[in-house]
């Protein structure tokens, strides 16, 4: 079965169906140059959403050696942007909507470049204000980008998603990958080396801008219609099927990046090499995110790339409890591919169950809300249980368990069906 690349609110030419009731949005679909040129700077965007939060990870025992940070603290470095993306989720329709998506979508990336600076202080103050800002500015940025696939691609959402998702998966894997090579080869002190992180983001910022101009012009034409909030999306079952499956997903994704290393250090493996599994389970990631939304675009059901993600993690978990050091590449390679599939369906099923941009920014909103905070439990807890118990056989068990109900929810959210308070689900 084709997933459909446009709703019953859209035809091919971005024109409203007879009926609908959806409000009109500027710009409509792209063509031409100017969508390769917007294509691009999706993708930039896309491309800063991870790396200034996750560069933090490898430097983290540089950085409490140097300033004496306790381990609580080191914790609220990861915490915090997942607490931003939960608890700012649903502030970002209101502020796209107000604003303007691309006037908004440029800020999130001047957040971000003024937390990689702020990072540059010497007082650690310093380091946890530009964490929140660069959390803040990526949260908004994650709940309006699924909307402007939905709004200006909507005959290319499968290929714009993969592409999305394998730009944001890549941006990760990236900076896990070179930021300690380039401190060393640069011969930088760690907050330097944080902040050059800050320069993906000018980059991205500059080619956006285009879109930015684009947007004043057309508003300043009247052609921009008014885009009121969609109401009792919290109330609809489609959206917690898709809100669900993000959360779970978000959830075990985090909570085994965040512990992964010490699991396989603990098994016996060099840290070295389970720093380098962690970087080639991402690197599989990006396989997977990339070709999952095409596969779904060419008869190949979401629901059953869903349920293949979900027991490919599950595989890799109990892998790792059964034999975490003899068979350990196969693993990885089960839980990169698995948990890539699973982010960029996460994202997918946002942009097809909308009917059109403003519910995708809604819905979006509501997915990315529960998703992230639940995420941010996820390694506290994982790291509580391992504490509790002595080992990783019942945290390892836990992920696995925790993995299963992706299977429905994946399945339900894969209907094709909107989630609009207009219709019944």
């Amino acid at each position: 079965m084709t997933v459909p690349n446009t709703s019953a609110a859209h035809t091919e030419t971005g024109r409203q169906a007879p009926g609908s009731s959806r409000i009109p949005e500027e710009p409509r679909a792209a063509y031409g140059r100017p969508a390769v040129w917007l294509a691009v700077s999706v993708i930039l965007l896309a491309l800063n959403l991870r790396p200034a939060l996750v560069a933090v990870s490898p430097l983290l025992d540089t950085i409490r050696s140097t300033t004496g940070m306790s381990a609580t603290t080191a914790g609220l470095l990861t915490t915090l942007p997942l607490l931003c993306f939960g608890l700012l989720a649903p502030l970002a329709p209101q502020i796209g909507s107000r604003w303007g998506m691309e006037p908004t979508l440029a800020a999130t990336m001047a957040l971000v470049c003024a937390g990689t600076a702020l990072r540059m202080l010497d007082a650690m103050a310093g380091l946890l204000a530009g964490t929140v800002l660069i959390g803040a500015g990526i949260a908004v940025a994650n709940v309006l980008l699924p909307g402007v696939i939905k709004r200006d691609f909507p005959s290319r959402i499968g290929l714009m998603t993969s592409l999305y998702s394998m730009s944001m998966f890549g941006g990760a894997a990236l900076a896990a990958g070179v930021t300690v090579p380039v401190e060393h080869a640069a011969d930088l002190a760690w907050r330097p080396t944080l902040a050059l992180w800050g320069l993906p983001a000018i980059l991205a910022l500059i080619v956006w801008m285009p879109q930015v101009l684009r947007h004043t012009r057309t508003r300043a034409t009247g052609a921009r219609g008014a885009t009121p909030p969609v109401r009792g999306l919290w109330r609809h079952q489609v959206a917690w099927m898709v809100t669900l499956y993000m959360g779970l997903q978000s959830l075990a994704y985090y909570a085994a990046t965040a512990w992964l290393p010490s699991v396989l250090t603990d098994a016996g493996t060099h840290e070295g090499v389970a720093g380098w599994m962690l970087s080639f389970s991402s690197l599989l990631g990006i396989v997977g995110a990339f070709l999952t939304p095409i596969l779904a675009n060419r008869h190949v059901h979401p629901g059953v790339l869903a349920s293949s993600g979900a027991v490919l993690c599950v595989l890799g978990f109990v892998g790792l409890l059964v034999s975490p050091t003899a068979w350990i590449y196969l693993w990885m390679v089960l839980l990169g591919l698995g948990q890539g599939a699973a982010i960029s369906l996460a994202m997918l099923f946002i942009v097809l169950r909308a009917p059109d941009a403003r519910h995708a920014a809604q819905l979006s909103s509501m997915a990315q809300c529960f998703g992230y905070v639940l995420a941010a439990l996820g390694p506290l807890t994982l790291g509580g249980v391992h504490q509790l118990t002595g080992g990783w056989t019942i945290p390892l068990l836990l992920l696995a368990v925790l993995v299963l109900p992706q299977i429905v929810f994946g399945l339900g959210a894969a209907r094709e069906r909107h989630a609009s308070p207009e219709q019944r689900s």
